[in-house]
């Protein structure tokens, strides 16, 4: 045994979680972009590229991390009127 303590096996074992935004035909872009820039902080490249893949694609993730964080990235962005979800990263 390699000496693993139970934080490690748990650190091991969690799965992030994603926050993803769907397409909607209502919202302009350019608020999308606000949105993102307001929320997570991002570049206006970023938050930019990332509008577009939702655009494109119909969908982006745009966050990871912690179930608990993602869950409250997701109410921010439904607050702010765009759909979105938050799934298990597999």
């Amino acid at each position: 045994m390699r000496g693993d303590t139970d934080s490690d096996v748990q650190v091991l074992t969690k799965r992030a979680w994603k926050v993803i935004v769907w397409n909607d035909p209502v919202t302009p872009m350019s608020v999308v972009v606000v949105v993102f820039r307001r929320i997570f902080g991002y570049s206006n490249n970023k938050c930019t590229h990332l509008m577009l893949t939702v655009h494109h694609e119909g969908r982006a993730v745009v966050w990871s991390g912690q179930r608990e964080r993602a869950e409250e990235y997701c109410v921010k962005l439904q607050v702010a009127g765009l759909h979105s979800t938050v799934e298990r990263d597999d």
